[in-house]
Formats: structure tokens, sequence, C-alpha cells
């Protein structure tokens, strides 16, 4: 039984190494009031001052506080098998009958206890600060002492109602919290310190532990200050559980004033007075009151309340012992050489990448498209349909055509097409095609971030740092490229608007431009034979039957433009050259009204007017 409690230590060790607090371990958790004498009790159970003391909260740090008991023959019994490490440690101390050690100190030993207090002081004030502010970073410190018996302690700060001096205006629920968290453990024991010069029934220890324990099993309330009681008044009916009953007992102790803390009398005197105060006061109640049956009882119930945590302790161990095996054996081998390890893992992660885009990757995915073949989707799919489904002449209407020529002539009358508006025109239209480009290259390389993904090796999955590293390297990258290839097809479209290639092959395509002037002039010649008699100088004015030529000439330059959208430098350039040649051909020139339809007729000689 008496093994139990350092094996709980042990466990509480190897948990605040590794930074982790997954399993919730038997200990007792003290909680009271400020100057309820919380400081005194524990320095009781040690039997040496190490604890800072002073006005206010002084206590503003958990402090887990493990006792150890050690006597002359384990240290000069050399160490055992099973315990190494801990019996080793006592005989290397063996010319020393108490020391202490701290967890953050590593391997420092202090064995005067002027030097405990005053290194709790300075981890206090290196943490928090000299504002008197508190924070749950635990100080654990391990005393070895032939005068203590086997426990583990955690000392919280003191329960207060109101901020003093610079501490933040929440620090009662700051402490409340810190308390609640630490007696929630159903694992734990509580001890409730109260002093007995208060009304019980205020008690804001017990009150706490109400919460978190409503049949109080694993409540042991502790009074304190019995010498400081008001004359003619005693804590009988409080010590015999008639006030507040509590499970596990109330114990009454005597703790030293603070002008015997002053004189720094010693405590081994203060507990013969604490023993004799009670046998004068509390006959009746002596054995059962008192440091010295305070730390027995506190003993007893520790090792019976590790003994009845212990079963599901151990199964709780067990599991996760095998869940880290296997975490640990997937990690493979240890790695003996780090470079070439290194070396060999990018390059199957790059391999990896490469092979995904390319189709011929190990795993391949029959749910959803992936790699390359997603890509070749976006381009021929996604961004194929997105391009067909926008019209050539989208927004752009006779009206827009006419009003551009008009305003590229200036105030002189149209003779021939204005080149200016041409360019002007198609330019307009070919920058629709910018936005579903950009849009493209962002499916793109949102594919390609997705691909990394997939590219997750076992190798490189041993090493998980490395892994995220990794990716957050490959995604750092692609999202450099990203501006980089947008401002590359922003310039692609940029260089089809700078230039306008008229000796392209698709430009001297104009058979439909031809075959209509041929209609026309067959037209003109027909009208003029049947309109213009012989010897007959007059000029009359003659519409062709059901005729619109320039409407038609319009049209012909719409239907020119949609041609240009399958290849908009080489149509261009077509739908450029062949309104050109209609012009020429028929000496177009429009009316002034942009809003009518115009209507061309002819005069005599060849001249046409709109």
């Amino acid at each position: 039984m008496e093994a139990l409690i350092p094996v709980i230590n042990k466990l509480q060790d190897v948990f605040n190494t590794v930074g982790t607090d997954s399993i919730q371990l038997p200990q007792i958790v003290v909680i009271g009031t400020q100057s309820s004498g919380k400081s005194s009790v524990l320095e009781s159970l040690v039997g040496r001052d190490f604890l800072p003391r002073g006005t206010g909260i002084v206590t503003r740090r958990p402090l887990v506080l493990q006792l150890v008991h050690v006597n002359s023959e384990e240290k000069k019994r050399p160490s055992e098998d099973e315990d190494g490490g801990h019996k080793q440690e006592i005989k290397e101390h063996a010319h020393v009958e108490e020391w202490g050690k701290f967890l953050h100190t590593k391997n420092k030993v202090y064995t005067d206890f002027d030097e405990i207090r005053q290194e709790i002081e300075n981890e206090t004030d290196r943490v928090t600060g000299t504002n008197k502010g508190i924070i749950d970073d635990a100080i654990h410190l391990k005393i070895y002492s032939p005068k203590v018996l086997n426990l583990t302690l955690v000392d919280l700060p003191g329960i207060t109602k109101v901020p003093v001096g610079d501490q933040p205006p929440d620090i009662e629920v700051q402490i409340r919290e810190m308390c609640l968290r630490y007696i929630a453990n159903p694992n734990s024991i509580i001890l409730a310190v109260t002093s007995a010069n208060t009304d019980m029934a205020t008690s804001e220890a017990l009150k706490f532990a109400k919460e978190v324990d409503p049949d109080g099993r694993r409540t042991l309330a502790v009074i304190t200050k019995l010498d400081l009681m008001d004359a003619g008044t005693d804590a009988h009916d409080v010590l015999m559980g008639r006030v507040i009953p509590v499970k596990l007992g109330i114990i009454g102790v005597v703790n030293r004033s603070q002008m015997d803390i002053n004189k720094r009398k010693p405590i081994e005197e203060a507990m013969k007075d604490e023993a004799a105060f009670l046998q004068r006061k509390y006959p009746s109640l002596a054995s059962r009151n008192g440091t010295l049956h305070l730390a027995r009882t506190l003993n007893r119930l520790l090792m019976h309340h590790i003994r009845d945590c212990l079963p599901d302790l151990k199964t709780r161990i067990n599991v996760m012992a095998s869940q880290f095996q296997q975490l640990l054996n997937s990690f493979g081998e240890p790695v003996d050489d780090k470079g070439t390890t290194l070396l060999q893992i990018i390059t199957k992660f790059a391999a990896q990448y490469c092979n995904t885009i390319e189709g011929t990757a190990r795993n391949i995915e029959t749910t959803e498209l992936c790699g390359g073949a997603r890509i070749c989707y976006i381009f021929h799919e996604t961004f194929g349909r997105t391009l067909d489904s926008i019209e050539p002449l989208g927004g752009l209407s006779q009206l827009d055509i006419l009003t551009a020529i008009r305003n590229a002539t200036g105030p002189r009358p149209a003779l021939f097409v204005p080149e200016v508006s041409f360019e002007l025109l198609v330019k307009k239209q070919i920058r629709r095609l910018e936005e579903p480009s950009l849009r493209c290259v962002e499916l793109v390389h949102e594919e390609m971030q997705r691909i990394i993904n997939h590219c997750g090796t076992q190798e490189l999955l041993r090493f998980p740092r490395l892994h995220d590293r990794t990716v957050e390297v490959v995604t750092n990258l692609l999202r450099k490229r990203l501006p980089v290839t947008n401002s590359m097809v922003e310039n692609i479209v940029q260089i089809e608007l700078a230039y306008v290639n008229t000796k392209h092959p698709d430009f001297a395509d104009a058979s439909m431009v031809s075959a209509l002037v041929n209609s026309k002039e067959e037209l003109r010649r027909q009208q003029r034979n049947r309109s213009v008699g012989p010897g007959d100088h007059g000029f009359h004015s003659v519409t062709a039957a059901g005729d619109k030529p320039a409407a038609k000439e319009v049209a012909v330059g719409k239907s020119m433009l949609e041609n240009l959208w399958v290849n908009p430098v080489s149509k261009i350039l077509h739908f450029y050259t062949s309104l050109k040649k209609v012009s020429e051909a028929k000496n177009v020139t429009f009316s002034k009204d942009v809003h009518t339809v115009p209507i061309c007729t002819f005069q005599k000689g060849t001249s046409v007017h709109c």
C-alpha cells in the first residue's frame, strides 16, 4: 500500500515532463480563503518553513507538493530494479537528511529550505509578474524527508472577493475557475480549510466542494486557528460534525501565530504546544485532531483513494500505452543518415506529384477526377463551355456600330469605314475573353494545391513536421507563381489587342463580301436600265425595291464579327478588309440620322447616296 503513492508521483512526473494531463491522477487539493491558514497546515505537514509569507495573496500559482518519506535504511541499501531511479536518488543524498527539488530546475538539489522559499517567489514573479495576478501554471516541488509521510498535495491561491492593488478586476472569477478545475477531478481529495474564528456556514471552501462533490465522499474539512476563538466559545459542535456534516471527517489544528513565525519558532515546538492545547481545551477530541492526526489521515485516505482508482487508471494507461505503441511502430525504424533520408523523401514526393499530373500514379482515384485529368477537364470542358457561352456580339448592336463609325469620322461624312472604329469595336469584344481566362488559371491553381494531398507517401507521413513543412513550401511556391501566371495571361490578351495582322491567311477569305458586291453591282445596272431612258438628262431618285444595302452591309459586318470569334486575330483582319472592300466598291455614305435604317438611292452616274 505504501508503494502506491510513489507510483502515482512517478506518473505525475512523466505527464508533467511531456506536457500533457490526459489522465486525472489521485491527489489532495487544498482550497481555502486568504489567511485561512493553508500555508501553515502544509508547513506543519512537512515540518519545515518553506512557503512564501506576506499579506494579501501570496500563493499566485498552483504548487504541486510531493512528499517522499525516506529513512536511513533506504540510504544504505543499493538501488533496486523496480524503482531504480528513486532508490538511486535517495542513495546519492545519503549525507543529507532533508532536501527538495523543483521540476523546472532539473537536477538542482536544495538543502536549505530558505532557498526553496526564495525559488518559489522568483519562479512566481518570473511567470506572473509583480502585479499580484494569478496564472494556472503549476510549480512542481518534491521534498524528501524522514519526517513526512508519502503525500501529494496541490496548494491553490486563496479565495478572494475584492481585488486589491493592481490585481485584475476579475480576480475572483479567475481563482474560482482555477479551484473548480482542480477539485472537479473525480480522483482528487478536497481538503477544505476554514478558520475557526469564522462561521463555518459561510465557508467558501466548503461551498466550492459542495458544488463538485455534493455527497461529500471525497471532502475532508480542516478547522484552523482553534486557539483564536472568542472567549466563551468552542468548536465542539463543529468538530463533531453537528453544524455541517462531512463524510471524510473534520479535523482541527492549531497554527503558529504571526509572532511565532517572525521569531522562527520551530514547528516541533509548535506541535507540542498544539497537543497541549487540545488536551486542555478538547480532551475528548484530542486524539482525533492535530497536525499528526491530519497527516496520518491524509496518507490513509490518499492510499485508499488510489487503491479504489487504480483499476480504472490501469485500464486507461494500458489503452494509452497500446495506442502510442502502435503510433510508434508506424514511424518505422530509426533513421541513421538523416540527409540521405530527407533527400529520398523529397524526391519521392516530387515524383509522386508529377505522376499524379501525368496520370501514372499508382493509386488512381475512381470516384472523382483529380490531377492532370481534372486540369484537362478544366481546360476543355469548363473553360471551353465558358467561351462557347459568350455571345460574340453580346452588348454590340447595329446602333453601337453606326455610332462608333460616326464618332470616328468627326464632322465629315464617312466615305470609307474608319479603321479606328473597327479596332475599337473588335478590341472591346476581345477583352471579354480576359475574365474567363483568369478564372481558368485560378481553377488550375486550386487543383494543383489539391494534388498535394494525394502525394503523402508513407515515408513522408512518418515525419508529421516534415510533411507539414513540405506542404507549406509547395503551397507558398504555387501562391507565388499565381500572380505571375495571371500577368502572363493578361499580357497575351494585350498582345492580341495591340496589333491587328492584316497579312494573316484567314484575312483573305472575302468570298461572302465579294458575292455581295457583285450582286449589288448587277442590281444597280438593272435599275439603271429600267429607270433611265434614251436622252433623259434629268436626275431621278429610285429606291431598290425590297432592298436596304447599307443595312445589309451592317449585317455582313456583324456576321463577320461572329466569324472573328473563333480566331480573333485573323478574323478581325478578315472582317476589316472585307468591310473596306464593300465601302470602296459602293462609295457608301451614311445618313445623319443614325437612329433610322439607311436606305440607299441611285442617281445618274455611279454615285450612291444613303
